[in-house]
């Protein structure tokens, strides 16, 4: 197969697997997931969602969340892991999003990547899920799964971004990107497949 044949089997199965993916960060809005997907940074989805109700019920908001003293949202936010870290980015990225903002969440990749602790991927994470705008976040699922399927070289996260984005449309960004995580974490684990064992790796590289 060409990998413009690779990447439209891909696109086919997915969508028949995963017709309707949902954002597997549990959110009200583009607060409260940019939390969540700052959290969720070597940690697990499932830790993150059973941390937010507690640290939501203290403050759900940047207004409330910039009151909060770090002490108390890193108490909250331990089981997550880098919890000293995370709790002063989400304390400085809620003063910025309330002085700078207005309050709300900037709809604009390079604002977004300008706050405390949030990086590319998180940026692209809200942009896509929170706003709707195409981005392709690459975690440690999509980047695994790309080097399998042949669709990047897989050197860094950010080639495997420019190879994904080259090799689908771009309508299809959003979904796509949930569809390859919900994928790489029930059928082409990292242990679990050596790119051998899986439908679409056995189908792709056959």
């Amino acid at each position: 197969m060409t990998k413009k044949e690779r990447a439209a089997y891909v696109l086919k199965r997915l969508n028949e697997l995963y017709p309707n993916p949902a954002i597997p960060l549990d959110h009200k809005d583009a607060y409260t997931l940019l939390v969540a997907v700052l959290l969720s940074a070597q940690c697990t989805d499932k830790r993150v969602n059973l941390t937010t109700p507690e640290l939501f019920a203290r403050a759900d908001n940047p207004r409330d969340m910039m009151r909060v003293p770090v002490e108390e949202i890193q108490a909250i936010i331990r089981p997550c892991g880098l919890s000293p870290a995370k709790a002063k980015g989400i304390s400085g990225l809620s003063k910025i999003i309330v002085e700078e903002h207005g309050g709300v969440v900037p709809a604009d990749m390079e604002a977004l990547e300008r706050l405390p602790s949030v990086g590319h991927k998180t940026a692209s994470v809200v942009m896509a899920q929170a706003f709707g705008v195409p981005s392709f976040p690459v975690d440690t699922h999509i980047h695994r799964l790309a080097k399998r399927w042949r669709l990047s070289s897989g050197k860094n996260v950010v080639q495997t971004e420019k190879d994904l984005k080259r090799a689908f449309p771009e309508e299809t960004w959003n979904k796509l990107h949930l569809q390859i995580i919900y994928y790489g974490r029930e059928h082409c684990t990292a242990r679990g497949c050596d790119g051998k064992t899986c439908e679409i790796c056995t189908t792709l590289n056959s």
